[in-house]
């Protein structure tokens, strides 16, 4: 164990948000039952919760974790008195551990959580089912985040939860990765819950914090996964491509003190620049691959164009505006175009960005931008107590203190 500070609740979760992926996974490929790994990883936090304040954090908290969720399988096995096979592997393998030797033994592969994601995105689930069961296992998100982001009681969202995990033990679905066409059909959806899964860390739809860059790293290591996985697949290069340019701007989004950072006042000398390399280097292959080009590979060439951009000013917004009226053309899409109004507030002037946002409903998933986006456009046509309004607006609407704090300061400051 390291003891050099008592690790407090916040702390304990925190690290359980960066390893319960890996726990989870690890687990279902042991025991072959979802709703019992979740059970067992969950006894694992709890023991945490009792044991790290006391010891402090062992030095690999994971193997920690997984150690003892392997304990709780195995007294689960004796107590139903079944699966004797599995008791003998486990129980065989725990007495050859050596408690200061745990990072060398802790037993997940490296793909348990790429194979956790195609088991959550199973085609037995529906579309939001699979988003929030995802969330749940993958992302490491509490019922109640998930709740927040999409609206709804917690009590929703853990039926939901549950509803998922009874389809899954129904169907008879594995942790074993698709083949073939199975594996073509999933590919959407997880690349799209790989996307939400950044999202939810590139703005935190609630919390105290603006990210939560465990989650972006999490979804960025997915997928370069995804892509190796299916290297033929050009849009999943493009996403691969869209994470590493997003990415290399996270340590500049947050000021010494916390607080977040636009864009444009961001120091780009902190920008990663051999993520935006490795980002720019999959933009290319998803743009020469064969195929038709997806909504992810024109994100990432929209956030390309950021990332060549030496100074805020030199970024350029026509060909922003016009590679989000490509998106805008893909689907119907609320977020898509807030951004759009934006681009082309900025390529053409505010009344051009708002033409195209008033042409929008202010929906419930995307109210805040909206008002935000409204206030800035209106903050630049010069119409300074309007836009105060609007920004006071926007941070009645979001559920991230950072955020809310940011809106009321540009808010006082017109």
């Amino acid at each position: 164990m390291t003891t050099t500070h008592e690790p407090t609740h916040e702390t304990v979760v925190a690290v359980w948000q960066l390893e319960s992926p890996r726990i989870v996974a690890g687990l279902v490929r042991m025991t072959r039952d979802l709703e019992l790994a979740e059970d067992l990883a969950q006894d694992a936090l709890v023991s945490a919760l009792e044991t790290w304040p006391r010891d402090g954090i062992p030095a690999n908290p994971g193997a920690w974790l997984m150690t003892v969720a392997k304990r709780r399988a195995i007294d689960t096995f004796r107590r139903a008195d079944r699966h004797r096979a599995e008791v003998a592997r486990l129980g065989h393998e725990l007495t050859e551990e050596d408690m200061a030797e745990l990072v060398d033994q802790v037993d997940y592969v490296e793909d348990d959580v790429l194979r956790l994601m195609f088991l959550t995105c199973h085609p037995a689930l529906t579309p939001e089912s699979r988003t929030v069961l995802t969330l749940r296992l993958v992302g490491g998100l509490s019922v109640e985040e998930i709740a927040r982001g999409f609206m709804v009681k917690e009590t929703a969202i853990g039926q939901r939860i549950s509803r998922a995990k009874r389809t899954l033990a129904e169907a008879g679905a594995t942790l074993e990765m698709p083949s073939g066409a199975e594996r073509v059909e999933r590919l959407d959806d997880v690349m799209a819950v790989v996307y939400l899964v950044f999202n939810e860390g590139y703005a935190a739809t609630s919390g105290s914090s603006w990210m939560r860059t465990d989650l972006c790293l999490e979804a960025l290591r997915l997928s370069r996964m995804l892509a190796a996985l299916a290297p033929a697949e050009p849009d999943v290069h493009g996403l691969q491509a869209l994470l590493e340019l997003q990415a290399s701007r996270l340590h500049a989004r947050i000021s010494p003190s916390g607080e977040p950072v636009l864009l444009e006042d961001q120091d780009r000398a902190r920008w990663d620049h051999l993520l935006i390399r490795r980002g720019l280097a999959a933009l290319s292959r998803a743009e020469s691959a064969d195929g038709p080009v997806g909504v992810y590979t024109v994100q990432a060439a929209i956030a390309a164009c950021h990332a060549r951009a030496r100074r805020a000013a030199d970024t350029d917004w026509v060909r922003i505006a016009a590679l989000y009226d490509v998106l805008s053309r893909a689907g119907d899409n609320p977020a898509v175009e807030v951004n759009r109004a934006v681009a082309h507030g900025r390529a053409f002037g505010p009344a051009a960005g708002l033409a195209v946002l008033d042409a929008v409903a202010p929906l419930d998933q995307t109210a805040h931008q909206w008002h935000a986006v409204r206030a800035d456009l209106l903050s630049r046509a010069g119409r300074l107590p309007e836009a105060a309004a609007e920004f006071r607006t926007a941070a009645s609407l979001t559920h991230n203190d950072a955020e809310r704090r940011l809106l009321l300061r540009r808010a006082e400051s017109r």
